[in-house]
């Protein structure tokens, strides 16, 4: 057997990362382990594309913690439209938009309105969502931070937060939406700071932090980088390309000063 797979030093790097990288060969042909390996990280790629949002399970979730929430969904009305129609994703639904007219109509201001999407990965919503509320609004709440109800949406585009923000009288939008998923990444969620959100807002006045899962950017370091984000757009009113991520990276992510992995 030994002679039949052709290993790859680039394997050691394998600890770093969850990429596909110092596989080996078999001949000229990827190894069977490998193979079976990629096939399997695209169907669950493919899975979390199609999985519905059980978002029954997430509100009765937010109201055991106390958190007011309502349902909403995009005017894309199935999973393949979603996927076809990125700019009805971006909008309500008729129903929703009655919805929303309803609460602009008694709408008291508020400064953060948090709007939970499925996007292209429901999985990460179901997977994350909650471990971030659960570090978030005890954050916001310490800080004095008023919060409208949570709204979750179905076939949502990250840009749905806009008007549904808009409608509950906030002045910033914190949308926590799943990512499209990597073959090593189903499950990776991103979340999406707008100031001054209305309709027609472009994503230059947007600040995202990607990838928050377990595997990925993890909860502490994400709630760490969401509040100085979410601080610094109330004070200097503003988010985007003019508001930059100015947090340090967790020590223990660093290494020693000097050291370089490729030489170990």
């Amino acid at each position: 057997m030994s002679d039949i797979l052709t290993p790859n030093l680039w394997h050691v790097l394998t600890r770093f990362t969850q990429a596909r990288i110092g596989l080996g060969r078999a001949g000229t042909s990827l190894p069977t382990r490998p193979h079976l390996e990629f096939q399997f990280a695209h169907a669950r790629a493919r899975n979390a594309v199609h999985h519905p949002l059980d978002e029954q399970a997430l509100r009765m979730a937010l109201d055991t913690r106390g958190w007011r929430s309502f349902m909403m969904h995009s005017a894309a009305q199935d999973r393949a439209t979603y996927l076809q129609r990125p700019d009805l994703g971006r909008i309500p639904s008729d129903a929703s938009k009655a919805q929303l007219q309803a609460f602009s109509d008694a709408r008291a201001e508020c400064d953060i309105s948090i709007v939970v999407v499925d996007g292209l990965s429901a999985f990460a919503i179901e997977q994350n969502a909650l471990p971030v509320l659960d570090l978030l609004m005890p954050e916001l709440t310490k800080q004095a931070f008023t919060v409208a109800p949570i709204s979750i949406v179905r076939q949502g585009r990250v840009a749905i937060g806009d008007p549904i923000a808009k409608a509950l009288g906030a002045r910033l939008a914190v949308v926590l939406i799943g990512e499209r998923p990597g073959l090593s990444s189903p499950d990776s969620m991103g979340i999406y700071i707008t100031w001054a959100p209305q309709p027609g807002t472009n994503d230059a006045q947007r600040n995202c932090i990607s990838n928050v899962r377990k595997d990925g950017l993890e909860y502490g370091e994400a709630i760490h980088k969401l509040m100085y984000l979410i601080t610094e757009a109330f004070r200097r009113e503003l988010s985007g390309v003019m508001l930059k991520d100015e947090t340090a990276a967790a020590p223990q992510r660093l290494g020693r000063v000097g050291q370089n992995f490729l030489l170990e």
